[in-house]
């Protein structure tokens, strides 16, 4: 089935509703799947369960980035008017929290954001110049009407007739093997 010049991907099947995607994704995650995904043109309530999904770790890259911001911008204030150039004004101590708190609150939104934008590109590895299911002419029909369901052929688990079996039972209306 492989060609020389060209390594599989994986083996993408097309669903009419989202019913059928929804028990075909229960079907592979109850099967031990790892490396597979779903493709709908809109959110599916409840397809994050089917799939067996936790919540993401986007999050702990916004609070670890939050921290860095908020302690960042408390020293940086405490080094330079406490430490670095001491300079007594009014009669107002060296260093007070209350001084500090607008550059610390910013640091911590603006750390927190990058946080965020470069701790999402990390866990969904990208940039990705190209993905190969891109290549095939049926998965277009995702963004408008249909759904699609992908299993890798990396995946340990991968038997192209078992999953070809298990996905045609479960209303799959086509079914094509997508190579890199």
């Amino acid at each position: 089935m492989e060609s020389e010049s060209q390594k599989a991907y994986g083996l993408v099947a097309e669903f009419d509703t989202p019913a059928d995607i929804m028990e075909a994704a229960r079907q592979v995650r109850n099967l031990g799947f790892t490396k597979w995904d779903v493709h709908t043109p809109y959110p599916i309530h409840g397809m994050d369960q089917a799939m067996g999904m936790n919540n993401s770790k986007v999050g702990w890259f916004t609070f670890l980035g939050g921290i860095t911001g908020f302690t960042t911008g408390y020293l940086m204030i405490w080094f330079m008017n406490a430490f670095d150039y001491p300079l007594i004004v009014g009669g107002k101590p060296m260093f007070s929290p209350y001084f500090a708190f607008p550059v610390g609150y910013e640091l911590t939104i603006l750390l927190g954001a990058f946080g965020t934008l470069f701790g999402m590109f990390f866990l969904n590895k990208l940039p990705r110049l190209h993905h190969p299911l891109l290549k095939n002419r049926n998965f277009a029909k995702v963004t408008h009407d249909k759904y699609f369901l992908v299993v890798e052929v990396e995946d340990p688990k991968f038997d192209e007739s078992q999953i070809r079996e298990l996905l045609t039972d479960n209303g799959s209306t086509n079914i094509e093997l997508v190579e890199e």
